[in-house]
C-alpha cells in the first residue's frame, strides 16, 4: 500500500468520525447507561474559580454606551472583520462584550444552574473565557480570564511578545496580533458530561456558536468588528493559559477591535483569489 493511500484512508477515518457528532452517533454500552446526574453523584461547579488575587471589577452602567437598538440594522450590518485601527477599546465596552455573551443573569436553585445571556444545552455552561488584551484603556497588556459569577477579570500575566502569541495560537493568522482583544474559549468537559455523558460533545460544539454570534451581534451594536476563528492551536493556547487540556481545552477564538468603513477595501482584499480565480 503507498502512502498516499494510507493517507487517504487516514482523511477518510477522519472525517467519518466527525460526521458521527452530527447524529450523536455512539454505540450503547452494555446495560442501561445512566449518567453521573442520573446516578446523582455531585455536580461540578456552575464556573472555574479564580486564578490568582488579581480580579478587576468591571462597569455594568452600559447605558453611556452608544449601542444601536435597531435589531435588523445589527443584523445586516453584521459581517466578520480582519482590519482594525489602533484606537483602544474602553473598559466600559469591554464589560458590555462579556456580558452580552457570558454574563450571569441568574442562578437557578440553590447552586444546580447559570441563566446567562447565550442559550446552553442544560443550562450547563461548559465555557471558560480567556482574553489577549493588546489595547483596552486602563488595562495592563497581556493575559486575562473572565470570572462570570462576579463579572470581573482577572489578570494571569503578560507573556514576552503578545502579538507574536497571538499568531502562533491562531495558526500564523497575523491579522489578529492588531486586535484590541482576542478572545479564547475553553470547554470544561465535565460541566456538560455531568448532565449529558457521553452525549455531551455535540451539545457543547453547537452551544459555542451561540457565544461567537452574540459576540458578533454586541460588537457589532457598538460600532466594533471581530472574526470568529476555529484555527486555533489548543496545545499553545492551553499552555498560554495555564489551562491542563485535558479536563478543559481552549478550542475557539474571536479576535475583536476598533474598525474603520474606510478600511472595506483592504477588507475585501481577503477574498481577492475569488475574483482571481473566477469562482
Amino acid at each position: 500500500m503507498s502512502d498516499r493511500s494510507v493517507n487517504e484512508e487516514w482523511v477518510k477515518e477522519r472525517i467519518r468520525s466527525g460526521r458521527q457528532l452530527f447524529s450523536n452517533a455512539v454505540s450503547e454500552p452494555d446495560g442501561e447507561y445512566q449518567t453521573d446526574q442520573q446516578l446523582r453523584k455531585p455536580q461540578p461547579p456552575l464556573a472555574k474559580a479564580p486564578m490568582t488575587d488579581r480580579a478587576i471589577s468591571l462597569p455594568v452602567d452600559f447605558g453611556e454606551l452608544p449601542i444601536k437598538n435597531d435589531f435588523l440594522s445589527i443584523i445586516n450590518q453584521r459581517k466578520s472583520h480582519r482590519i482594525y485601527t489602533d484606537q483602544a477599546l474602553s473598559l466600559r465596552e469591554l464589560s458590555y462584550l462579556l456580558w452580552c455573551t457570558q454574563g450571569v443573569k441568574s442562578v437557578r436553585g440553590k447552586a444546580y444552574a447559570t441563566l446567562r445571556t447565550v442559550p446552553g444545552g442544560g443550562a450547563r455552561h461548559p465555557f471558560e473565557c480567556y482574553m489577549a488584551i493588546r489595547n483596552v484603556e486602563g488595562l495592563d497588556k497581556g493575559l486575562y480570564h473572565y470570572l462570570p459569577m462576579t463579572h470581573q477579570i482577572e489578570y494571569l500575566g503578560a507573556p514576552d511578545d503578545l502579538e507574536e502569541l497571538i499568531g502562533k495560537t491562531l495558526q500564523g493568522q497575523r491579522w489578529a496580533e492588531k486586535a484590541s482583544v482576542v478572545f479564547y474559549y475553553s470547554c470544561v468537559f465535565y460541566r456538560a458530561e455531568w448532565r449529558y455523558g457521553i452525549w455531551a460533545h455535540p451539545t457543547v460544539l453547537i452551544d459555542s456558536g451561540h457565544i461567537t454570534e452574540n459576540l458578533y451581534l454586541a460588537a457589532t451594536s457598538i460600532g466594533l468588528g471581530g472574526c470568529a476563528v476555529a484555527a486555533v492551536d489548543g496545545p499553545e493556547a492551553n499552555r498560554a493559559f495555564g489551562v491542563d487540556g485535558k479536563e478543559e481545552s481552549i478550542f475557539y477564538s474571536m479576535p475583536v477591535g476598533t474598525v474603520d468603513p474606510k478600511d472595506m477595501e483592504a477588507e475585501d482584499a481577503f477574498y481577492a483569489f475569488v475574483r482571481q480565480e473566477g469562482l
